[in-house]
């Protein structure tokens, strides 16, 4: 097939590769034309190139930032060859066809300093006339075939040289490419844009995060979500961006073995994974990385209830089957593996302190855990878990950090909320019993009910001296989360706190908490039933905490 006919338009900022493709095409009969830097690096390979200057008569202007934006450029791209009428304004007007477009973007979100085209500011970074060209080829793939990532010219390259050109099929292919491509792009700069960027935004505009308004605020300032039209108000955009780029990590699978799965950062994000190292043992999995992030994340928010104090969480399923803080990390763990030694088996073990020897004893001497993750290792430790548990994945990470928004899959959709928080402060909760808590049992109830925060509704959680001895998780109603808890505190949290995620709705709520030992209950309030449940309390002689803050977790 004669290629003599053939053009490429070649306009990229990430110049890796460009020079061999050209010089392929060249080779191939393909006539080149250029742009700008990318001109210029490929004369200085001796190829032989016209510039867009040249084509369309006019040189860059405005600071760079109009180059490529002329008829003779978008025409070329958007032609159809087949349509008389466009071959008749194509002749009028001078218009060469383009069979191949090669483009990137310039690199939104780095250092605007280093950026080559523009006068230092975030906003330079917007690349117009690279999507503008790159959507144009693709939506007219039926002639023009579109290139936006480096790593495709060799295979492009090879079809050209086998084939003259390319197939109907790879040119869709990679029209679809091109405006994934450009929808990424743009909805990164988006999502700058509504972060406020100095850089980014004109003098003047103020830079904030979005806000509740102030009825909302007050709203939620005394312990209750806003509802209905304050909700409108509530500080989420008209429209949702969702910018993530896939992670060079491989998953053995996803939730099960026939699932596959992979991991992706969203854009500007610094999650604690992305900078964790593995010590050991297998790849991870899917649930590996879920598990461990819930774990994680539990192990570092006892620090606002636990103090200065090493903390264990062991998490199965993603619902905490252990947790206890201790003097000593050893302690720790070895209390949080007893709350539930069974369930512990190929759980996620998380703690807030490097992990020493005496730490390691206590593990190869338990249930072999899938996933350890702690932010650091004492000398040694890390070969004495390998030699006893070598299929076991050795985590070592930094600390987590709060996403700015809750967003979960829904078919079709997504819901978006504030990230799982808790609002009100332990010395804000009522007494509304007629007995009072002791120091001792309000330290319990404080740790039991930021425990329950933390398991899958409906959820009730056993504390006494730190350790939560009996966790009942994911129940439909609560009564029999709470049977579950009294099984598996087994009389160890006698003395101790019960927490529940919601309000009681019948008094035989308080009775199931009394009947486990508690001498403290610690929950929402708000039911119709309140009075009820307190006449109850009282009369079984156990204090009760509202604290005015449901805490479902789905």
């Amino acid at each position: 097939m004669s290629t003599s006919s053939r053009t490429a338009l070649l306009s990229v900022y990430d110049k890796a590769g460009v020079v061999d493709l050209a010089r392929g095409l060249a080779e191939a009969g393909w006539k080149l034309v250029s742009s700008g830097g990318t001109a210029s690096a490929l004369r200085d390979a001796g190829l032989e190139v016209t510039d867009t200057e040249e084509l369309t008569g006019f040189p860059a202007i405005l600071g760079h930032r109009v180059m490529t934006l002329h008829p003779k450029v978008h025409g070329g791209l958007l032609a159809d060859r087949s349509d008389a009428e466009h071959l008749a304004d194509m002749e009028r007007y001078g218009i060469e066809g383009f069979d191949l477009l090669v483009a990137n973007l310039y690199p939104f979100g780095s250092d605007p300093a280093a950026f080559t085209h523009g006068g230092g500011t975030a906003e330079d970074l917007i690349d117009i006339g690279g999507p503008a060209m790159i959507r144009a080829g693709a939506k007219n793939h039926r002639f023009v075939g579109v290139v936006t990532d480096p790593s495709e010219y060799p295979a492009v390259l090879a079809e050209i040289e086998a084939a003259g050109g390319l197939s109907d099929a790879t040119r869709l292919r990679l029209a679809q490419a091109a405006f994934a491509t450009t929808a990424a792009y743009d909805a990164k700069v988006a999502a700058a844009l509504a972060e406020g960027l100095d850089d980014v935004l004109p003098a003047g505009v103020e830079n904030a995060e979005p806000v509740y308004a102030p009825e909302v605020l007050a709203t939620l300032a005394s312990g209750h979500l806003p509802t209905g039209a304050d909700q409108e108000d509530a500080g989420f955009p008209a429209v949702l961006t969702i910018v993530a780029d896939k992670v060079d990590l491989t998953l053995r699978y996803g939730e099960n073995p026939h699932q596959r799965a992979a991991l992706y950062r969203t854009a500007g994000a610094t999650p604690w994974w992305d900078a964790m190292t593995q010590h050991a043992g297998l790849a991870l999995s899917y649930l590996n990385l879920f598990d461990a992030d819930a774990a994680w994340l539990l192990a570092h928010d006892l620090v606002s209830v636990a103090g200065d104090r090493p903390a264990c969480a062991i998490i199965k399923h993603a619902n905490p089957c252990g947790l206890a803080v201790a003097d000593t990390l050893a302690d720790a763990y070895r209390l949080a593996f007893a709350c539930d030694p069974r369930s512990a088996f190929g759980g996620i073990v998380a703690v807030n302190r490097p992990i020493d020897t005496a730490t390691v004893e206590e593990m190869v001497a338990a249930a072999q855990a899938d996933v350890v993750i702690a932010p650091g290792y004492d000398a040694g430790v890390v070969d004495a878990l390998i030699k006893k548990r070598k299929n076991t994945r050795l985590l070592e990470a930094p600390a987590p950090t709060s996403d700015p928004q809750h967003v979960r899959p829904i078919t079709g959709g997504y819901l978006v909320q504030d990230p799982h928080h808790f609002a009100a402060d332990p010395s804000t909760w009522r007494v509304v019993t007629e007995r009072v808590p002791t120091e001792a049992e309000r330290a319990d109830a404080a740790l039991a009910f930021r425990v329950c925060g933390w398991v899958k509704s409906n959820s009730i959680v056993l504390v006494k001296d730190g350790v939560a001895w009996g966790i009942g998780a994911g129940q439909q109603n609560r009564v029999e989360a709470g049977e579950i808890a009294t099984q598996k505190a087994a009389g160890r949290a006698a003395g101790g706190a019960c927490a529940s995620d919601a309000f009681y709705p019948f008094p035989d709520g308080i009775e199931a908490a009394a009947a486990s030992g508690a001498a403290v209950i610690v929950q929402p309030g708000g039911s119709v039933g309140d009075e009820k449940n307190i006449a109850r309390a009282d009369e079984l002689g156990v204090a009760m905490l509202f604290t005015g803050e449901r805490h479902f977790l789905h």
